[in-house]
């Protein structure tokens, strides 16, 4: 049995980190998790998202949700969705600015093409500062591949 991989590719920019994936479920079964924010700890590939502790069961335009998280130190930190398309796009960020983003594109058989991207290019100086010293370019493009496939494994399952 092979092992189930994302692909990494190229943004052209240094802060901006993607992974895509084909999951056999369609669209909106894979956008149910992503805009659940109590769904995020089942995909989160870093194991720093340790509890939901505020927000909707269901994230739109806007929206607000809380995490207790564990880098480190634990924390907690809140997030605003800052783009939404229902079934085909979702971003959120946090008081960094840096931005989690999903992109699913039907491919009208099944499947779906999900994109993720982490994007630090919105970051204040201090951020990119931190950013930098964490090393966090190179661990969160890991992450974001990983994620891809956690998601996968969880959409998949609950497609049937």
């Amino acid at each position: 049995m092979s092992k189930i991989r994302s692909e990494i590719f190229e943004t052209g920019n240094p802060k901006v980190k993607s992974a895509k994936i084909v999951i056999n479920a369609s669209p909106a079964t894979i956008f149910a998790i992503l805009s659940n924010p109590r769904r995020h700890q089942d995909i989160d590939s870093s194991k720093t998202i340790t509890a939901n502790i505020s927000g909707p069961s269901k994230l739109t335009l806007g929206s607000k949700f809380g995490m207790k998280m564990h880098l480190v130190i634990d924390y907690r930190i809140t997030n605003t969705v800052t783009e939404y398309e229902e079934n085909r796009l979702i971003a959120w960020r946090h008081i960094g600015r840096w931005r989690w983003r999903f992109e699913l594109r039907d491919l009208r058989n099944g499947s779906t093409e999900v994109t993720e991207t982490f994007d630090g290019s919105f970051a204040p100086y201090i951020c990119q500062l931190w950013l930098n010293f964490r090393k966090a370019y190179p661990w969160t493009q890991m992450v974001v591949a990983k994620s891809l496939v956690k998601l996968k494994e969880v959409a998949e399952n609950e497609q049937g």
